[in-house]
């Protein structure tokens, strides 16, 4: 905030914001009693690797006081889905507006997937609007950042908390006076998890996960809290930054994460527990309050969203839409179904699904009726599972779950005559989903692009040798 400013009231501000008006005049044009037009808001998009909804603001027992004091002070999105439950898919999709199929990004950037057309970017659009863009950490969707098209690049030396978020308070002290976006991702909570500390409780599982409470599984959850610790205190160090910046009122600040957490049957798959996140959203104008929404969103809705709250021209290719009604209260919901994908993560997977308030379908492409082990990060919970057979386990081609008798997702009624009626409705959805954004898979096989590094589908580890294509 400018000094040469008068104090005003934060609620006189909140309604400033929530009305378009005048917030700080000079000295000169208070004399006056003339009002400036507001300047349009900072937008931080501050993201963290595979954490899900375990978080404190979720109910979870993970202590994350910064991301619960951004939810009780913004908008807790308590159903959010992410586009593709593999980073770079799905941080590809929330930044384009489109599907990973539509967008390209079907695998992992660092092992050669990318964009079709890295112009479809946020900030190019924001560009056209008077922001400049920085990027302050991890992004995960180019192998080389400079070919997304960020007006600066703050380089850290790493992508993690202990790197990043020092970087970004430094950049903070000296912000640009045009308004900006600024990306700040972090390394955490990616596998490997920092040690356990005395906060971290392995005495017990949350019973919520489909993992069994077991000592492995409880001591590889505390190595989850630590880490979601740590990225909790870069968050806090961020926020604070721009508080300290005088930039807090005018900023938006959009947290979030890629997809679930790094734990069998979770991340890379199309349950919620793969596409959850957690969605948090503080800022001016009606993201502010303490409220909570549990209408169905997905990621893909946020640039359009974006593009309502800042009277930008929505660009033709967005697929989502805009629930800025549904945070000014003026409906409860955009979706009736959401919609995700994944074709590659470590190696080739693909399948397809769409979920409603009270159905997930999912379908496998492909033939595989065994699990895809490399596609799981290596823990001491995959060691359970594999322990006990997973392997050997059989994934049917058709799932279907009701999420309302049936909310962790274990009973697949796909095959159950008594619920043809709801299994056929949600493949038809899907069906005309794929073949309006004109999905590749529905034409077979999809290749990985020349130069890729995919693991064979028939191992156990993505850390085994890789294959490269072309």
């Amino acid at each position: 905030m400018p000094t040469n400013t008068p104090h005003l009231d934060r609620r006189d501000m909140l309604k400033s914001f929530a009305a378009g008006t005048a917030l700080w005049p000079t000295a000169t044009e208070a004399k006056q009693q003339r009002a400036t037009p507001v300047k349009q808001p900072n937008i931080l998009y501050i993201h963290s690797h595979d954490t899900g909804r375990q978080l404190q603001p979720y109910g979870k027992a993970v202590l994350t006081p910064n991301l619960q004091k951004l939810a009780t002070e913004g908008i807790l999105f308590r159903n959010a889905h992410s586009a593709a439950p593999t980073c770079s898919p799905s941080r590809a999709s929330l930044l384009s507006g489109q599907c990973p199929h539509s967008n390209g990004m079907l695998g992992l950037a660092h092992r050669g997937f990318s964009m079709n057309d890295y112009r479809k970017h946020i900030l190019h659009t924001l560009r056209g609007s008077g922001y400049t863009s920085i990027l302050g950490g991890l992004q995960h969707i180019a192998k080389d950042p400079n070919v997304i098209g960020y007006d600066q690049i703050l380089h850290a030396g790493g992508t993690h908390v202990a790197q990043v978020a020092p970087n970004v308070v430094r950049f903070l002290k000296n912000p640009p006076k045009q308004p900006f976006f600024l990306d700040v991702g972090f390394f955490e909570t990616h596998r490997p998890f920092l040690p356990p500390g005395p906060k971290d409780d392995d005495r017990y599982n949350d019973s919520a996960t489909p993992l069994p409470d077991l000592p492995a599984t409880r001591r590889d959850m505390a190595g989850f809290q630590s880490s979601a610790r740590t990225l909790d205190q870069g968050v806090g160090d961020v926020l604070a930054a721009f508080e300290a910046a005088g930039l807090a009122e005018n900023t938006l600040v959009i947290s979030t994460t890629d997809h679930g957490i790094s734990f069998p049957s979770m991340k890379c798959n199309l349950t919620r527990f793969g596409t959850g996140v957690s969605l948090i959203m503080r800022g001016p104008r009606a993201f502010s309050g303490g409220k909570v929404t549990d209408a169905l969103i997905s990621q893909v809705d946020i640039f359009p969203t974006l593009c309502e709250l800042l009277e930008i021209q929505p660009p033709a290719w967005l697929q989502g839409k805009s629930f800025l009604p549904v945070v000014q209260g003026k409906t409860r919901e955009i979706n009736d179904q959401v919609y995700a994908e994944v074709t590659y993560h470590a190696a080739y997977e693909p399948k397809r699904s769409v979920c409603s308030r009270r159905w997930n379908y999912i379908r496998h492409f492909g033939g595989r009726d065994t699990p895809v082990l490399p596609n799981c990060d290596d823990g001491l919970s995959k060691s359970v599972w594999l322990e006990y057979g997973w392997r050997d386990r059989p994934v049917a081609p058709e799932q279907l779950y009701d999420l309302i008798f049936d909310p962790n997702e274990t009973h697949n009624l796909a095959g159950d005559p008594a619920f043809s009626d709801a299994r056929k409705e949600m493949s038809q959805k899907l069906e005309s989903w794929m073949e309006t954004t004109e999905d590749p898979i529905l034409k077979g096989p999809i290749p990985a692009p020349a130069g890729a590094e995919v693991n064979d589908p028939n191992g156990t580890s993505p850390q085994e040798k890789t294959q490269h294509v072309g």
